[in-house]
């Protein structure tokens, strides 16, 4: 009895350590990729365990090449998982570049992956040409007419410029501006609803692909429409503007031209009172004279008289003044 309680201890020891070993040795990954033809020992697949790779992300790809005739180095692939790239991606566009008879090598799959873009879709899209669709876009006419602009763009992955080329977003904002530009040259908003091709042909000789990663094929005008008049928008505008401007200045001259006023007016009251205050003093000087006997009481008696003469011939100019008045006012009815 107790040897058998010490074999089946040994047989469940062994047991253990097996499933241990096995844990951490991919036996059936390396058995897989031996009758795939790929040669790989199994101390390397012991290797990436402990460099903390996962061998089926290595193995697998690797398989993969190797049926489509790839010739790979497992070192490569293991130091692009490392390096935080996506290798399945990149032995996917290996093999679809092959397909399509594109030259594509290791290296340069391998810089597009780290660069951040989708190699396996970079290779599609240089197959197959993909179409990028501007939103509106707003220029304006010589004649002052805003037309509104919606354009297709045909592009093609350039593999050569994948890396350090600018994206899409610099495309769609270069056929923008080319299409700002030949909208702005045309004499007449008509002349482009009219030949709505100058655009493209337009566009298409500024060489907007230059440092982009694509290359433009074809740019089509996928809709044209009219929008406002802005030339005369800005004519209303500044006519407005001009018009604030001259009721200000007119503002301000009736306030100069008010307070102008208001100094004469202060003036004369100024001159009135000083007369007042003079004639205050005549009779004052007229007392002190005739006290002190330098004008008799005759001269007196002929100031006033001479007064009064004055007064009376003021009355009969101004009673003259009234009948001609009178007169002419007859003489218009």
């Amino acid at each position: 009895m107790p040897q058998l309680m010490a074999f089946i201890v040994a047989i469940a020891v062994i047991f253990i350590v097996l499933s241990i070993i096995l844990s951490f040795v991919p036996v059936g990954l390396w058995v897989t990729a031996f009758f795939s033809g790929v040669k790989i020992g199994i101390f390397t697949l012991v290797g990436m365990r402990f460099r903390r790779v996962q061998p089926s992300r290595i193995v697998n790809p690797m398989i993969k090449a190797t049926k489509a005739g790839l010739d790979l180095d497992i070192d490569n692939l293991e130091g692009h998982y490392l390096a935080g790239g996506d290798v399945n991606s990149v032995v996917n566009a290996l093999i679809a570049a092959q397909r399509a008879e594109i030259s594509l090598e290791f290296e340069r799959a391998a810089a597009i992956d780290l660069a951040g873009r989708n190699v396996l879709e970079a290779v599609r899209v240089s197959v197959n040409p993909k179409v990028i669709e501007t939103p509106k876009i707003s220029a304006v006419a010589k004649d002052g007419i805003e037309v509104m602009v919606k354009a297709r763009v045909t592009v093609r992955a350039n593999i050569e410029r994948l890396v350090g080329g600018a994206g899409e977003e610099t495309i769609i904002a270069r056929v923008g501006e080319g299409i700002v530009t030949t909208v702005g040259s045309s004499a007449s908003h008509k002349d482009v609803l009219e030949n709505p091709d100058s655009i493209s042909r337009t566009v298409l000789e500024k060489g907007l692909d230059a440092g982009t990663a694509f290359e433009i094929l074809s740019i089509d005008i996928a809709d044209i429409d009219v929008g406002r008049n802005i030339g005369a928008e800005l004519q209303t505008d500044q006519a407005e503007a001009d018009k604030r401007i001259a009721q200000a200045k007119a503002e301000e001259r009736r306030a100069m031209a008010v307070a102008k006023e208001q100094e004469m007016k202060a003036t004369v009251e100024e001159m009135k009172a000083k007369v007042v205050e003079a004639e205050a003093e005549v009779p004052r000087a007229m007392a002190t004279a005739l006290r002190e006997g330098k004008i008799g009481v005759m001269d007196y008696y002929k100031l006033q008289n001479i007064l009064a003469d004055t007064g009376m011939r003021e009355s009969i100019a101004k009673l003259d003044k009234d009948d001609n008045e009178r007169e002419g006012k007859d003489l218009m009815k």
